[in-house]
């Protein structure tokens, strides 16, 4: 197999041509060296999907936070319910006993 020598014969009048020399210049300036090269265009997006899938999940959350809101608006028993399960609110003559998985390192403190 005989390998065969690049022919700069061939390339040499558009070598010397300005304004393809000028347009080379310019497209290797946008690819790497302006403000918004391809490294950072490449960067913007991943950024995008992951700011969109972050969108998708709150859009989701305020949903059904809304759900939320309207079934305590609604019904005064759901709220109390809501409000003992979720802030361990208590009436006066009552005792709360919480019983705590052994994973959870933090302790729990509570005033009355």
């Amino acid at each position: 197999m005989k390998i065969r020598k690049p022919d700069f014969k061939k390339w040499a009048p558009l070598l010397r041509n300005k304004y393809f020399i000028t347009s080379l210049a310019f497209v290797i300036w946008l690819l790497f060296f302006d403000k918004n090269d391809l490294f950072s265009q490449l960067s913007y997006r991943r950024q995008l999907k992951e700011l969109q899938v972050d969108k998708e999940y709150y859009l989701q959350e305020i949903a059904r936070n809304k759900e939320d809101m309207k079934e305590l608006m609604s019904d005064p028993e759901h709220l109390e319910k809501y409000a003992r399960e979720r802030y361990l609110m208590k009436k006066d003559n009552e005792d709360i006993f919480l019983i705590l998985p052994d994973s959870v390192d933090k302790e729990v403190k509570f005033e009355e």
